[in-house]
């Protein structure tokens, strides 16, 4: 599809209305798109609002990403890797005390640190390209028209040609008692000022699992309450293997169970808490003590607010995201939509900013390549990571038949943990088109695993086919070297045995 014309507005002082493009959202997608769009010339404008959460919450610019997701989970995540490497270190000669501790609010500080700087650079590169950046929150009056408010309540109106939505989405409480004055989620944790303390985290989402990874990693007593499955929409034999090794590490699981009340027992920096949970199939009723309980049970768009039925744009009335055709384009055509907003679509950081550019690129600069949204790769920062890219087995038997998927796996064990001694089993597995040999799917849990999967994404990406991954010469001995030897099929029947150096002698 050819890019939209700027047909309406006009340079100077004819300009029909006050910018090009107004971003609503200034998440990773929002800002990506603003910026290419200011770079190929048009005029923009960014809004960006955090309402607090229930304890207060609020951060800056940048959305969830660099705020309340991918950048702190992922120094949290490291942080708790290595409790591990220091006892691992001692097998390797090195010597330290034998009371090491943790001090919580040091990293929060060094993490917060570092979200600050993101943001400040956030505003500098949108004051550098050219964009208007307004901290308000902003609400469509009609198809061209929005109005802001800000922190004081002080309101503005604001035109453009074209709108671009990039709300994102925010954590969901269950409507029980205590939910929203006791508990916290995932926009609450990383700046949370004392430690936690003993945690209940409810949900089974990757959310739910990071979280309750790196909290137990920093030496925490965790509990995963689960409702059903573990990471719901990924290949569930991995999602298993991730769940087990957390329960190796102390992670305890409740299946089945949902809470149905929280009450302060005692208040404090951690709180003592008292959560009521039943469970769905027994109808078994049990009560925890803790100091923490953490939602992670889904998310929801923040479009409600935003008056989009007043200018018709159509929202999925149970998900609230925005209805998009292949170009993001909402049922509004000066209206667009990107990222964990739009319906149908991956709710990742990188997609919504090759999206954003992408949709700049289009409306601004003439060009006509559309968002990929197949073969995207991920990974689930657990304790043992779990990365993946394309079809989870299931998807691939059910999309593509049964008959013609053969999926090829194995076990295997990092050399890097030989000389500790070190439990648990990593584990590769290959979903196989049998009619053309394609690669459909690439599921890795081990060490680094996100390092791993984003290399293999490219071959994904290019159509690669098991045959193609025979014939790449790993790099011996290390762990990526286990997706070009793998040789046992699972219609085979064979058992797996987990063997050193990534598969190899």
């Amino acid at each position: 599809m050819p890019p939209v014309e700027n047909t309406e507005v006009t340079n100077g002082q004819d300009r029909k209305y006050d910018y090009d493009l107004i971003v609503v959202g200034g998440g990773s997608g929002g800002l990506a798109a603003s910026k290419r769009a200011a770079e190929l010339g048009a005029k923009v404008a960014v809004f960006d609002f955090v309402k607090p959460t229930p304890i207060g919450t609020t951060w800056g610019l940048g959305g969830t990403c660099v705020n309340v997701g991918c950048v702190p989970k992922k120094l949290m995540h490291q942080g708790a890797l290595l409790k591990a490497q220091i006892a691992e270190a001692r097998s390797y000669g090195w010597n330290f005390g034998e009371n090491e501790s943790h001090v919580w609010e040091n990293l929060v500080e060094k993490v917060q640190n570092h979200i600050g700087s993101q943001c400040f650079q956030f505003r500098v590169a949108l004051r550098d390209k050219g964009a208007t950046y307004y901290n308000a929150y902003a609400t469509f009056v009609d198809k061209h028209t929005v109005k802001a408010v800000d922190k004081r309540g002080k309101e503005t109106t604001h035109t453009a040609e074209k709108f671009l939505i990039a709300v994102g989405m925010r954590p969901n409480y269950p409507d029980i008692p205590g939910a929203k004055e006791y508990a916290i989620t995932s926009d609450d944790i990383f700046s949370l000022a004392y430690p936690p303390g003993k945690t209940v985290v409810v949900g089974a989402s990757y959310i739910a699992l990071e979280c309750g990874g790196f909290l137990k990693g920093l030496g925490f007593d965790v509990t995963v309450m689960v409702r059903s499955i573990l990471l719901r929409g990924f290949d569930q034999e991995c999602a298993e293997r991730v769940g087990a090794y957390m329960e190796e590490e102390g992670v305890e699981f409740m299946r089945g169970f949902v809470p149905t009340k929280i009450t302060q027992v005692e208040p404090g920096t951690p709180a003592k808490l008292k959560i009521e949970a039943k469970n769905l199939s027994t109808g078994e009723t049990v009560e925890l003590e803790c100091n923490t309980v953490l939602f992670a049970i889904g998310r929801t768009a923040c479009t409600q607010s935003l008056n989009l039925e007043a200018v018709g744009v159509k929202t999925n009335a149970k998900t609230h995201k925005i209805y998009v055709d292949q170009t993001e384009k909402s049922s509004v055509g000066n209206i667009f939509a990107i990222g964990d907003v739009i319906e149908g679509k991956l709710e990742l950081t990188p997609v919504a900013v090759q999206a954003g550019q992408l949709l700049a690129d289009r409306l601004f600069g003439g060009k006509k390549k559309l968002m990929d949204y197949v073969n995207v790769p991920t990974t689930v920062f657990t304790p043992l990571e779990y990365g993946c890219c394309g079809y989870s087995e299931e998807d691939a038997r059910e999309k593509f038949g049964s008959d013609n998927i053969e999926v090829y796996h194995n076990l295997f064990q990092p050399l890097e943990w030989v000389v500790s001694e070190r439990a648990g089993a990593c584990y590769a597995k290959l979903v196989v088109k049998i009619d053309d040999d394609k690669v459909v799917g690439l599921h890795i849990i081990g060490p680094n695993a996100g390092e791993m999967t984003q290399g293999f994404a490219l071959a994904m990406k290019l159509g690669a086919t098991k045959e193609d991954f025979d014939d790449v010469v790993g790099i011996h001995p290390t762990n990526a070297e286990i997706m070009t030897l793998l040789n046992i099929t699972k219609s085979s029947g064979t058992e797996l045995v987990a063997s050193g150096c990534g598969g190899g002698a």
